[in-house]
């Protein structure tokens, strides 16, 4: 499809912006995790809880957000959620210890979960073309954890507070953005019901979708959580080595995860993204270097970018017929399983440097299993043929299944 036939190009190119600064926002803090510790005095587990806390307020506020959008509508909720981060950011800049910066971070999940809970859904409904605006809105987030640590690491070597600082700034200009040129979709949508979300999880092939997705969350955040404190590099070099990452996940969703899945499907895209990233996993534990996890960390990212690439996909295909309803009830397992992985990996490194990425390849191989013994569900609800279909009774039968109970 010709993008010029987008009748709101620039409220889509809005959103999609606010969504890049939102998780530039996120990601600044990863370089300035150690220097954290060492100015405030912690250990590794309670540095963790500064994604902890943000990841798991994020995965409560996704319903209460997701009914509130079709209540009040889905620019006002986005537009008080960006307002939160800003001020949240800003104040976090100004704290004294891990109690008050962790409370901040949560207040900053909770407005990052207002704007994740109605971002995609405000897209898909302003997009003629799906797949397109879906892509666009992954490659944002792609390119925003790729510029996230690069500038928390060059401010992070003035201070640990100025990346919080410039990061509410960031949000401030998001806000204007947001304020100006985002509009609401031409359709106003009822509110939403409790029991829509509820039934939504009723759905075969979107509960194992969940499940993949949650094991895949969980690691995804054992990396980014983890790994900064793992590598002990300097804040520079730590914003340089993310940096990398952040460009093989948006290289992996831009440039190889859409085209992957026209070829081989969604569905084993996202298998032949668990399947490389348990190997990262396992190479990760059995590192005997820093060039070497160097060279892994980029590689995972360039796992985990053909999984986003088509995770958000599926979920929309899978989920209820409402977007807002699919949307919301998939970020609260995506994030609701991502909060546990850094406060745990920070308590499992007393034990031993490598144990946090045991652990995080054996939860993997847990979903990973899920996946290979349960994909036929997926495949034949998002209208797609497995390779090894041939060998998989269930595989045959499930797509002589009705597609639309998928829908």
């Amino acid at each position: 499809m010709d993008r010029h036939t987008e009748p709101h190009r620039s409220a889509i190119y809005a959103t999609t912006l606010v969504a890049f600064l939102a998780i530039a926002g996120i990601a600044v803090v990863d370089p300035i995790l150690p220097a954290i510790g060492t100015a405030i005095g912690v250990t590794a587990w309670q540095v963790e809880l500064l994604f902890t806390a943000y990841i798991a307020v994020m995965a409560v506020g996704m319903i209460p957000a997701t009914l509130a959008s079709g209540r009040f509508g889905f620019k006002p909720v986005l537009v008080t959620g960006v307002s939160v981060v800003g001020l949240a950011a800003i104040a976090a800049s100004f704290s004294d210890d891990i109690v008050q910066l962790s409370v901040l971070r949560g207040v900053w999940g909770l407005g990052n979960a207002m704007f994740f809970a109605t971002a995609m859904v405000v897209l898909v409904n302003l997009a003629n073309d799906r797949e397109w605006v879906v892509g666009l809105f992954e490659t944002a987030l792609g390119l925003g954890f790729a510029v996230g640590p690069l500038i928390g690491g060059l401010l992070g070597q003035v201070s640990w507070r100025l990346p919080f600082f410039v990061c509410g700034m960031f949000m401030v200009l998001a806000l204007l953005v947001a304020a100006r040129k985002l509009r609401e979709p031409t359709h106003r949508q009822p509110p939403v019901r409790l029991g829509q979300i509820l039934t939504t999880y009723r759905r075969p092939a979107f509960l194992i979708l969940c499940v993949v997705t949650a094991a895949y969350n969980f690691v995804f955040f054992v990396v980014l959580g983890y790994t900064p404190l793992f590598l002990g590099l300097d804040v520079v070099p730590l914003g340089l080595a993310f940096t990398g990452w952040g460009l093989g996940l948006a290289a992996g969703i831009l440039l190889i995860g859409h085209r992957l899945a026209h070829r081989i499907g969604a569905v084993q895209t996202v298998g032949v993204a668990l399947v490389g990233l348990l190997a990262c996993m396992l190479l990760f534990a059995t590192s005997t270097g820093t060039a070497e996890t160097l060279v892994v960390l980029v590689v995972a990212g360039l796992c985990m970018g053909l999984a986003n690439a088509n995770l958000t996909d599926l979920a929309l295909g899978l989920g209820s017929t409402d977007r807002r309803v699919a949307t919301g009830v998939f970020n609260l397992v995506r994030w609701g399983a991502a909060a546990p992985a850094p406060i745990l990996a920070g308590k499992l490194a007393e034990h031993g440097l490598a144990l946090p990425f045991w652990v995080g390849a054996g939860v993997l191989a847990a979903g990973l299993l899920v996946y290979l013994t349960c994909a036929h569900l997926m495949a034949a609800g998002y209208g797609e043929r497995l390779r090894w279909s041939r060998w998989n009774r269930a595989a045959r039968q499930a797509e002589h299944e009705p597609v639309g109970e998928a829908y």
